[in-house]
């Protein structure tokens, strides 16, 4: 199967092409540039240089969230529009589980960390068990305090990974909770990742995938304000 997998919750965007589990090319840019002018420009970069017609592609997997707002809302909103002029299915994976695909280590917890701002990060945890990650705990907006008090329970080493690794990894070395981050080239969410998560994902139509923000959006937020 030939998946086209985009990846733009946070900072950094990428596109990727997989074919039966084998990545074969993927483009990352960390600019900050918005992923309205990147995103699709990779993604047609990437197939050209890889001589692949985008109606070889079988599947398309995108990150639905959590992550930012505008982030999640371009790289959902691009990924239906591809599945959906090609009149073929689309897997959105959980961003948090697809950055656990990037990591296959045993004997460790993978704790995936993304800046979700008012004092929260965006977590999850993971533990690869016979091939795959298992999930520990669902997808949460969580406080930065309440995370380090169950890193510090946990029974195995802590890696940390995520556009929110750093922040993570400072706060709790502060207060002296050991933990490792990983490596620069597998912390970023990546589209390898979303691609790895999708072939153990069940595909949906383009029309009935939607963003998980886990949170409303500040907009939201205000509204409801207004109308309490």
């Amino acid at each position: 199967m030939l998946i086209l997998a985009l990846e733009s919750s946070a900072k950094p965007a990428s596109a990727a092409v997989c074919l039966d589990g084998r990545l074969l090319g993927q483009y990352f840019q960390n600019s900050s540039l918005t992923h309205s002018r990147t995103l699709l420009a990779m993604t047609e970069s990437l197939l050209a240089n890889l001589d692949i017609k985008i109606t070889d592609i079988d599947l398309t997997a995108v990150s639905r969230g959590p992550g930012s707002f505008t982030g999640v809302r371009i790289g959902v909103s691009a990924a239906k529009g591809i599945a959906w002029g090609l009149g073929k299915p689309i897997c959105g994976v959980s961003t948090l589980e697809a950055m656990a695909y990037q990591i296959p280590e045993s004997g460790i917890i993978l704790c995936p960390v993304m800046d979700a701002r008012r004092e929260q990060v965006y977590n999850a945890m993971f533990e690869w068990i016979n091939g795959c990650p298992e999930r520990l705990c669902a997808d949460r907006a969580i406080a930065l305090d309440e995370l380090a008090a169950e890193i510090k329970n946990l029974s195995k080493p802590c890696l940390l990974l995520g556009d929110g690794a750093d922040m993570a990894y400072t706060y709790l070395s502060q207060i002296d909770i050991p933990c490792r981050l990983a490596p620069p080239l597998q912390r970023y969410q990546t589209a390898y990742g979303v691609a790895m998560a999708a072939i153990h994902c069940a595909p949906t139509s383009a029309i009935t995938l939607e963003p998980g923000y886990l949170r409303p959006s500040q907009a939201e937020r205000m509204l409801g304000k207004n109308y309490s």
